[in-house]
C-alpha cells in the first residue's frame, strides 16, 4: 500500500468519546485528517441496525475505526454476562456489515487480549487464539470479539475486503472510566487511592492476592499503532489479526505500589484474598507487529502521571 494518504478521506470513528476512541481521534487530527465523522450514542445507537444502516448510506465513510464497544471490568463482566454478549455482537455486526455494503475502503476492528485462553502460553502469540478455554468471568465479552475478529475475517475472504482486526493489551489514558464499580483495574486504582487520600483513610483494598501479572500500554501509543496499520498495511499483510501491546508486564501488588505514588497516598494496601484473580497471566507477544515497524513510546510511569492529572482535571477533590 502506498504510504501516501489523501488526508480528506471521510473517517468514521465509532465510539469517539470512549478512551480509545478519542485517541484515535486525537491522533488523526494530528496528523492532519480533516473530515471525521462521529455519533454520540444518543445519536446514534449502533445497536439498532437500521440506524446504523441509514447513517452508513448517508455518509459514506471512507475508513472506519469500530472502537465501540461495552467495557468494563470483572464485576461488571460478571454481573452483566448478556449485555456484555448482544450488544458487543450487534454493534460491531451493524458496522461490519454495512460498511461492506457502502464500500467502506478499509476498516479497523478493536478486539481484547481477554480473547486467548485462561492457560495460554506466555507471551500470547496469535496462533494461540481458540487454542483452549477461555477465562470464565469475561467470556460473553471475548466470545463477542472472537466473532468480530472471525468476521473480519470472513468478509476478507470471501469478498475481498480489507478489514484490519488488532487486539490491544490493557489499555489506560485519558478519558478513561473511573466508575468505581465497574471500571478496568488503573482507573479503579487511580480513583480508589485518590479517594483515600483526600479522605485521610489508612489503607486501600485490592481484589484479589496480587499475584496475577498484567501488561498495559497507553491508549495514545494503541491510536498511533492504529493509524500506521490503517495507512501502511492491508489486512493481507497484517493477517487475522495482530497484537498491540507494551511487550513487558507486571504484578498487580506492583502495579498498585506505582499507583499509590503516583497518587501521594500514604497508607497501606490490604489485598482481599477472597475476590477473584482472574486469569494469571496475560503478556502479549508483539513481535509480529513490531516486525511491521511500530513499537510503544510511553513509558508506565510516565502515562499514569498523565492519567492521573487527566481524572483529576474532571473529578478533582471529589
Amino acid at each position: 500500500m502506498s504510504t501516501m494518504v489523501n488526508k480528506n478521506i471521510k473517517i468514521y470513528i465509532a465510539g469517539h468519546r470512549g478512551m480509545v476512541g478519542s485517541a484515535i481521534k486525537q491522533e488523526l487530527q494530528a496528523q492532519g485528517y480533516t473530515n471525521l465523522i462521529y455519533k454520540t450514542h444518543s445519536e446514534l445507537d449502533l445497536t439498532d441496525n437500521s440506524a446504523v444502516a441509514e447513517f452508513f448510506l448517508q455518509e459514506q465513510p471512507e475508513w472506519v475505526f469500530l472502537a465501540a464497544a461495552k467495557v468494563g471490568g470483572i464485576l461488571a463482566n460478571n454481573t452483566y454476562p448478556v449485555e456484555f454478549m448482544t450488544e458487543n455482537l450487534k454493534i460491531q455486526n451493524n458496522i461490519i456489515e454495512n460498511s461492506y455494503k457502502n464500500q467502506v475502503k478499509k476498516l479497523l476492528f478493536l478486539g481484547s487480549s481477554c480473547i486467548y485462553p485462561k492457560q495460554c502460553p506466555q507471551p500470547m502469540r496469535e496462533q494461540h487464539l481458540l487454542s483452549g478455554h477461555l477465562e470464565p468471568t469475561n467470556e460473553p465479552y471475548a466470545l463477542a470479539k472472537i466473532c468480530g475478529i472471525k468476521l473480519c475475517g470472513a468478509y476478507n475472504r470471501e469478498y475481498n475486503t480489507d478489514y484490519i482486526s488488532v487486539m490491544p493489551c490493557n489499555l489506560y489514558g485519558l478519558n478513561d472510566n473511573y466508575h468505581p464499580e465497574n471500571a478496568h483495574v488503573i482507573p479503579m486504582l487511580l480513583r480508589r487511592f485518590h479517594e483515600a487520600k483526600i479522605n485521610n483513610e489508612p489503607t486501600v483494598t485490592i481484589w484479589g492476592t496480587g499475584t496475577p501479572r498484567r501488561e498495559f500500554l497507553y491508549a495514545g501509543d494503541l491510536a498511533k499503532a492504529v493509524v500506521y496499520l490503517l495507512e501502511h498495511k492491508t489486512a493481507q499483510e497484517v493477517g487475522e489479526f495482530i497484537n498491540i501491546g507494551y511487550g513487558q508486564d507486571l504484578t498487580i501488588s506492583e502495579l498498585a505500589e506505582i499507583i499509590k505514588a503516583t497518587v501521594g497516598f500514604t497508607g497501606q494496601i490490604i489485598l482481599d484474598n477472597t475476590k477473584p484473580d482472574g486469569t494469571m497471566l496475560k503478556l502479549m507477544d508483539i513481535s509480529a507487529m513490531s516486525a511491521l515497524g511500530w513499537r510503544p513510546t510511553i513509558e508506565l510511569k510516565q502515562g499514569l502521571q498523565i492519567a492521573y492529572k487527566d481524572f483529576l482535571n474532571k473529578y478533582g477533590e471529589k
